[in-house]
């Protein structure tokens, strides 16, 4: 059974992901570059904001439940802003990198778009952070102990299994708007990504009340996967397409003869 929960949750919380790693990264190395540096930035944010919330820990009363709670949710708070801020960073370094790019190819354009680049890098934040948020529960699920049994939720390896899913995709759909945002200099959508971000962080202490955490930030990921759909110069017309598969008109003009066969004798 314990087998059973690890790799149903393994998959529910990182089959998207895999699938759109394997169709649409790792078939460009160049992508694969990416996807390792934006890890990296991903991993360096956390060291600091770690580091930030250790010695506040160190620094305070630990006999005192609502001082550590507050430190908790204010090194959450934290985190989120060096996220954001190493997001931000890995956006001028992209930037530079493809000036580089454009000046070293031969056609004077670059290998990859803007676009492609703040995919792939959304991508990274989220496979790493949720790769970091749920392995040690993934980890427990093997065993041995049952979940629930001391009156805690039995549903608690589902429910972080789908938390880090949304956690993923969010962080896709948030890289791919926040790059739009810095190329357009728009500051309003940069502030709503970062307060997304942290509105999602926030969510997640309600918890145990899975209801009150996973309904709302499943429907900040519908929010936020439309919006980045649009972003990215998506349009109804094309789910309609994809959906329907209309079959594109043959360009190959058959002309037949109307010679009528000669008659016999």
């Amino acid at each position: 059974m314990s087998a059973a929960v690890f790799f149903g949750c393994t998959f529910i919380a990182f089959g998207p992901a895999s699938a759109l790693l394997l169709i649409t990264v790792f078939g460009d190395p160049l992508r694969v570059i990416i996807l390792v540096a934006g890890s990296f930035f991903w991993l360096v944010s956390l060291l600091l904001s770690s580091l930030l919330w250790f010695i506040a820990v160190q620094l305070s009363n630990k006999e005192n439940r609502n001082v550590q709670r507050g430190l908790l949710i204010m090194g959450a708070g934290i985190s989120v802003l060096f996220q954001e801020a190493f997001r931000f960073a890995y956006y001028k370094l992209l930037k530079r990198a493809d000036q580089g790019l454009v000046a070293i190819s031969e056609d004077g354009q670059s290998p990859i778009s803007i676009g492609q680049m703040a995919y792939v890098s959304g991508l990274a934040f989220g496979v790493i952070s949720g790769a970091f948020s749920v392995i040690n529960v993934l980890s427990d699920s093997l065993g041995p102990g049952v979940v629930g049994v001391h009156g805690g939720s039995p549903y608690f390896f589902l429910t972080s299994a789908f938390f880090t899913m949304a956690l993923v995709l969010l962080h896709t759909f948030w890289g791919v708007v926040f790059f739009d945002a810095c190329e357009k200099r728009n500051w309003l959508v940069l502030a709503v990504v970062v307060s997304s971000h942290v509105l999602t962080s926030g969510l997640t202490f309600l918890n145990p009340w899975y209801v009150g955490s996973l309904v709302p930030i499943y429907g900040l990921v519908v929010a936020m996967g439309t919006w980045a759909y649009c972003t990215a110069g998506g349009s109804a017309h094309n789910i309609w397409r994809c959906f329907t598969c209309p079959k594109k008109p043959d360009p190959h003009v058959l002309i037949y003869s109307t010679l009528r066969n000669p008659a016999e004798d």
